[in-house]
Formats: structure tokens, C-alpha cells, sequence
């Protein structure tokens, strides 16, 4: 299929070098990718009520986990998709998980996500995190716009999307079954030049 227009990030920009790790800009924390190592994190992560709660995957194993983490990989060198620890910047400790879950380079598109373990919540991880990999995404890589989506219900998603600059878009009625049912979706997004 060809397209009308040039993408808006050529093909090979990304996978043409490792992931990258990415500081905050407080430099309190560092997205930095996955690991084998972390596997156990992972499937801890997935066995926490409030992930589970929001979240449609569930990991049963550690080595779903690990499956998990080299399907990250995979994603980056396909230019799919990229998903990034958040890690302390000072000894390293993982306190959550921010992602590009998918990627249209073709369009300069993306749609972020993110979670935050249980002794991390509360200290701003979140919309940190969120705001270090948009601002990457759109000032370095050069993606157009940023959207993220999250159930009606969820507030605290709210709140770290709107801390991070996402605008409040609109409501994607019934659009995600979750665990008690069908959920609206909030939809948020960022373009390049927003503050």
C-alpha cells in the first residue's frame, strides 16, 4: 500500500539504535528497558488488585513474564510498539511500567500507558514518567500526536494523564470490557506543541 505522504517518522528511526534510557527531568527517575531480571517484578505487578483492576492482561507465570519482556523487545525493533521500566534514578528499584503500546510511524501516532507498583503510588511516579516519555516522543522522536485511554472509573488515571499535559478528549462509550463489565473510555490527548 502507498500513502499520499511521506511518514512522518521514516521507517528504521527507531530500531536503527538500542532503546534508549531516559531521564526525568527532576532526575529522580530513569525509564530504562526491560530486562529478563525483571520478570519477577512483572508478575508481581499483574497480581496486584488495582493493576488487575484496569488491566485486561494478566500474567500466570514467571515465565509469561519473561515472554512479556522479550515480546518489548521484539516490539521495538518492529517499531510496533516500546515499554520502559520506571526505575528509581538511585539504585535502580522498578516502580512502575510507562509504554508506547502501539506506534503508527507512517501517521506519527502512539498510545501511551503506564502503571505504577503499590509502594511507589501517591509520589507522582506516574505523571512523571508520562511526561518524560511524551516529551521524548514528541520533541526528540518527532511522533505528532499522543493518546491514551483509561476507564471512566479510574480517576487517578485521570489525574496523572491531565498532571502530564494530555488533554481530555472525549468518551469512548463502552469500548473496554473489564473485569465487572463494559467500560466507557476516556480519551486523552497530546500534539506536538502543547505545554
Amino acid at each position: 500500500m502507498s500513502f499520499k505522504f511521506a511518514p512522518v517518522i521514516p521507517a528504521g528511526s527507531l530500531c536503527a539504535a538500542v532503546q534508549p534510557s531516559l531521564p526525568s527531568k527532576d532526575g529522580e527517575l530513569v525509564l530504562r528497558p526491560w530486562a529478563e531480571d525483571d520478570a519477577a517484578v512483572v508478575l508481581s505487578a499483574y497480581e496486584d488488585p488495582v493493576i488487575r483492576r484496569w488491566h485486561s492482561r494478566h500474567l500466570a507465570s514467571l515465565e509469561e513474564a519473561r515472554e512479556r519482556i522479550a515480546a518489548h523487545g521484539r516490539g521495538w525493533r518492529e517499531e510496533r510498539a516500546a515499554e520502559w521500566a520506571v526505575t528509581e534514578a538511585v539504585g535502580g528499584e522498578v516502580l512502575g511500567r510507562v509504554a508506547l503500546r502501539w506506534m503508527d510511524l507512517q501517521r506519527g501516532l502512539a498510545e501511551c500507558a503506564y502503571w505504577v507498583l503499590p509502594h511507589a503510588r501517591g509520589k507522582g511516579v506516574a505523571p512523571r514518567a508520562l511526561t518524560t516519555l511524551a516529551d521524548w516522543a514528541l520533541d526528540e522522536v518527532g511522533f505528532h500526536r499522543l493518546e491514551l485511554v483509561h476507564s471512566d472509573r479510574n480517576e487517578a488515571s485521570c489525574q496523572v494523564a491531565t498532571k502530564a499535559g494530555f488533554a481530555g478528549e472525549g468518551v469512548r462509550r463502552s469500548a473496554h470490557l473489564h473485569g465487572d463489565g463494559w467500560h466507557d473510555m476516556h480519551l486523552h490527548g497530546r500534539v506536538q506543541g502543547d505545554s
